[in-house]
Parts: structure tokens; sequence; C-alpha cells
């Protein structure tokens, strides 16, 4: 790169005017030569630059301060600003003012273990009153009553043989029950066919009070223990079969039409559509269907039985042993809690993918 040098003599008499113009030209020439222009031109680009001494006056002064005035700003759109001001102006740029929070509508946070807190307020009541004195012990034993006579019970060995007996009628009504309940919802809320054969006699069987069915199930299957699981077992189908009919036809159509337009094949449509579109009715169902199955079971349990809950409870009335009589409630009651949790708990790990009130 060649730098040219410009040599500028004035003489005493030169006015002004003429001092500027050859000033603004040898800032031209230094700037054609890759030169910054200063406000000493002369020592940058080499160029001795003479004035008389009213030329400080004159234009070059007037560029100098010019230029001063403006480095602020450039200095401020080039980021030449000190790091903590350019901190402090981003925080000032990103900060939000604060937002109002809003009270949420859904239950909120689930309490833990929660379902025994209504349970442990009943026991905790129940024991007040009994220390107070406000319930007859010949009607209502103290909590520590029942306790004593329970491990009484079951010392003697007749309260594990009855609760295995009860276990083992339940479980086996409580199966076929299932069984039925859900082969008969799905032939009728897949078939046009099944619905009109299998709906209205469900409904008609719904309607007829299920323990008036006993006395016409011992003339047909005896007094023994086939006709217990029987009427158990139409305890349980009939609500696991009212919910999965209900969850199948409330299946949205255009997830039909879908699989029409996929191709899927009837076995796909039941595996990818029906099942999980129905499993919400149908793990209803199976609460209500559990919970049957202990409620039929200690009605059935004082005809014509030799053990159980029930036949021990029967006993206990015909001594009026209340203590035991309570001791069968609260067993009863205890199943039935366990049970119906084990049934929400399969449910909430099955139906995870849902997003409800409930999780």
């Amino acid at each position: 790169m060649t730098t040219r040098t410009t040599t500028t003599t004035a003489t005493p008499d030169t006015t002004d005017t003429e001092t500027a113009a050859r000033a603004v030209a040898t800032a031209t020439a230094g700037n054609e030569t890759g030169t910054e222009a200063s406000a000493a031109p002369g020592e940058e680009t080499g160029t001795t630059v003479a004035a008389t001494p009213g030329t400080g006056t004159g234009a070059g002064a007037g560029a100098g301060t010019a230029a001063v005035e403006a480095e602020p700003a450039d200095a401020a759109a080039g980021g030449g600003a000190a790091p903590g001001e350019r901190r402090e102006h981003r925080e000032r740029r990103f900060r939000r003012a604060p937002r109002a929070r809003r009270r949420g509508l859904a239950p909120g946070k689930r309490l833990p273990a929660s379902r025994l807190i209504g349970p442990a307020l009943f026991l905790a009541l129940w024991a007040v009153a009994s220390a107070a004195g406000q319930l007859d012990p010949g009607a209502i034993p103290a909590p520590w009553t029942v306790l004593r006579t329970t491990g009484h019970l079951w010392t003697d060995g007749t309260l594990p043989t009855d609760v295995l007996t009860s276990l083992e009628r339940a479980g086996y009504g409580f199966a076929f029950g299932l069984t039925a309940g859900v082969l008969l919802a799905l032939a009728s809320g897949l078939s046009r066919v099944g619905e009109a054969l299998i709906d209205g006699t469900v409904q008609l069987n719904r309607a007829i009070p299920t323990l008036g069915l006993i006395p016409l199930f011992i003339l047909w299957l005896g007094i023994g223990e086939t006709f217990k699981i029987a009427i158990i077992a139409i305890v349980v189908y009939i609500p696991i079969y009212l919910n999965l009919h209900s969850a199948l036809s409330g299946i949205d159509h255009r997830f039909v039409e879908l699989a029409e337009v996929q191709g899927l094949s009837r076995l796909r449509f039941v595996r990818e559509i029906v099942i999980p579109g129905a499993l919400p009715g149908f793990f209803v169902g199976l609460r209500l269907g559990v919970t049957g199955s202990w409620l039929s079971l200690v009605v059935l349990e004082q005809i014509n039985a030799t053990s159980g809950l029930g036949y021990m409870m029967f006993q206990a009335q015909n001594y009026g042993r209340t203590d035991i009589i309570l001791v069968g409630l609260l067993i009863y009651g205890i199943f039935g809690l366990v049970s119906d949790s084990a049934v929400r708990l399969v449910e909430r790990k099955v139906l995870s993918w849902r997003r409800t009130l409930s999780n």
C-alpha cells in the first residue's frame, strides 16, 4: 500500500476559508490511503499544516468538536459501555412485572394415605365416645374390647378358618362373575345381534333383586356351596357388564372410521381401539363388582353354612355377642377397602396415560 504525503504551506495572509479547504483535502487524501483521520491529521498522514493564528477557529475545529460529540453515541451503539452497564441494561430489558398468581381449580396434590384418614377419624370418635361412657358396652363395645375378642378368636383357630373360607367363596364367585360380565359386554357392545339378544336379558336380571333368587337357586342347585358361588357371580357380573357395555357404546365413531381407513383387522381393532377406550368404564364396574362380592357373602354365609365370617356372626347373634359381630363387620370392611384400593392401584398404573383430576 502506498502512502501519499502532502505538504501544505499557508501564508500568513491566507484566509480561513482556504485553510479549511486544504485541511479537508488533506483528510480526504488520508482516507484514500487507508489512514484514519484524527483531530491532528498531520501526525497520522505525515502532512504538515501551517496555518495562521486565526485558522484554529475554522472548519477543522468544528469537525473535531463534532467527532468528540458523536463518540459517546457511537460507543453506546457499538457496545462500548462497561460490562456492568450492559448487564444491567439486559436485566431491565428482560425483567417482567410480577404476574398475579391465580387460584388453581384442580383439587390439588394428593394427600398421603388419604383413604385411611376417614376410617382413622371414625375409630378415634368411637374410642372417645366409649371412653366417655356415651355408648352402651352391651350394644356397641369399645374398640379395645373388639381387639381383645379378635385376639382370642385368632388364638383359638376359629377366625383363620372362617376368613379363609370366606375368601375362597368370594374369590370363586368373583372370578365367574368377572368372566361372564366381560364376555357378555363384548358380545353386546361390538355386535348389534349380540346387543339384541343379551342387553335386554341383563337389564331384566338387574331389575330383579338378586337376593330374592336365593330360594330358587337352592331348589335348582341345592343348599351347598354351588348356589352361594352362583349368587355371588350374579352380583358381580351385573355392574361389570353395565359399565363395560356403556364404555364400549361411548367410543367415538371417528375412531372406528379411522380404523376402517387404515385397514385394521377385527382383532387389531379390538386390541388398539376398543380395549383402551373401554378400560376406564371397565375399572369402574370392577370396583363395584369387588364390593358386591363382599356384600352378598355376608348374607349367603348365614344360610346353611358351617364356616365363614357370616356363619360366625350368625352364631354370635344367637349368643348375644355383639363384640364378635363387630369383629366380622370390621373384617368385611377391611377386605372391601383393601380390594378396592388394589383395583384403584392397578387402574392408576394401566391408565397412567390419562390426565385426570385424580392424578
